[in-house]
């Protein structure tokens, strides 16, 4: 329990926010490409750092990669 106090959840913007402009993506364009149900909170939550579970990261990934039709990393996008 203390370990998950002592967790930092907010990480600051993410590269995920750069490729995003690199492509001309706002997060509803994430949200349309994706195959599973997502909302504008999560993939907001994922620009500005806050942090997201492995399954979200997965799902914002996917969606990502639909939409640009490029291969990224979870590294890419995300610094943790």
């Amino acid at each position: 329990m203390n370990e998950e106090k002592n967790l930092e959840r907010n990480l600051g913007v993410q590269q995920l926010v750069a490729v995003m402009e690199k492509h001309n993506l706002k997060p509803h364009d994430l949200l349309e490409a994706s195959r599973v149900p997502m909302t504008h909170k999560l993939v907001n939550r994922g620009c500005k750092g806050r942090r997201l579970t492995s399954r979200s990261k997965k799902v914002v990934l996917e969606a990502l990669q639909i939409a640009t039709d490029h291969t990224y990393k979870m590294t890419d996008i995300f610094n943790y």
